[in-house]
């Protein structure tokens, strides 16, 4: 766990706020709807940092009661430290978060930020309900 936080761009000052209750965190979700994330994929094509590939697959882990969790980061910069145990997901997309909703199967969670002080953790139940608003 990295010990201190400086948020670097606007979705991690708005996460920021969210999470010392100062932004609902419906108006937060409403900003990340329209919201680019970061989403390390592993690709068929191993040029470092670029995805060339239709096929690139993300990252997922499944959590200890065997719930698939899609790993997102507020930018590519967030994602290093953590993807050293990923072998082959050195490159990712920049995406919108709604696009990431419109293609989540509805048994997978979602975790923005692992392992860092500021981030999120959606259930299943919660990417679906957003997913339908």
């Amino acid at each position: 766990m990295h010990e201190t936080f400086e948020a670097r761009n606007e979705l991690e000052q708005k996460l920021v706020t969210a999470q010392e209750g100062q932004l609902s965190s419906e108006e937060f979700m409403k900003y990340l709807l329209d919201t680019q994330v970061f989403m390390p994929v592993k690709d068929s094509i191993g040029i470092e940092g670029f995805t060339g590939s239709d096929k690139a697959i993300p990252l997922t882990l499944k959590t200890e009661d065997d719930i698939e969790i899609l790993i997102l980061f507020t930018s590519p910069d967030r994602a290093k430290t953590f993807l050293q145990d990923y072998p082959g997901f050195e490159g990712g997309l920049l995406v919108e978060f709604k696009w990431v909703l419109e293609r989540t199967s509805s048994d997978v969670g979602i975790s923005i930020n692992p392992n860092w002080p500021v981030g999120m953790d959606m259930e299943p139940e919660m990417v679906q309900q957003l997913k339908h608003n």
